[in-house]
């Protein structure tokens, strides 16, 4: 569907789809990547997999909180109906997926911390730890299928296994390994 043609109903499926993603967004909005992109690339077509891979890069490399992606794949839903689509399409995005967590948050935390010694919060705690490395190993996955399947994939798949290696095993500063990559692109080597 091109986005010229959203209709109300597709602006409140899009609201309301990010309303139920803030409240799953454990761990970040950066969490729930593999759902935005079945829904806005497999489901709606709204965006294709380079606009959403290229919109979640341009938002995570800006300074900010990582959070802005959600507002640059809004933009670039609603901006083929000009610059106040895009500006509609970023905030009903951001809305959606900042309302909900944001309140359940402040409650959520105030009740916590009324609370904290009781097993049940620090049990509540400490199972949430796998559930975000998990949901951050899927982002990751979707993230880097639409590069792994270049002709050139497996060098790519490369310099990801040597960055995961380098961060999981020495105390290199992650901005070396982001300009180790850029360095390994510049080369051709991917």
């Amino acid at each position: 569907m091109n986005a010229a043609a959203l209709s109300l109903a597709d602006w409140l499926a899009l609201f309301t789809h990010f309303l139920s993603l803030s409240l799953l967004a454990v761990g970040g909005a950066i969490t729930t990547i593999p759902d935005m992109h079945r829904y806005l690339v497999g489901e709606q077509r709204w965006l294709t997999d380079a606009q959403f891979t290229q919109s979640v890069a341009i938002a995570q490399s800006s300074p900010g909180p990582n959070v802005l992606f959600v507002g640059l794949l809004g933009w670039h839903i609603g901006s083929a109906m000009g610059w106040l689509g895009g500006l509609l399409g970023m905030a009903v995005s951001m809305v959606g997926i900042l309302l909900p967590s944001s309140a359940l948050t402040l409650v959520a935390a105030r009740w916590a911390q009324h609370n904290r010694e009781r097993l049940g919060v620090r049990a509540f705690k400490i199972g949430l730890a796998p559930l975000t490395v998990g949901l951050i190993i899927a982002t990751g996955w979707v993230l880097m299928v639409p590069v792994a399947q270049w002709s050139t994939g497996w060098r790519s798949l490369v310099v990801t296994a040597v960055a995961l290696l380098l961060m999981w095993r020495t105390r290199i500063h992650l901005l070396w390994l982001i300009a180790g990559g850029a360095l390994a692109g510049a080369l051709g080597f991917y």
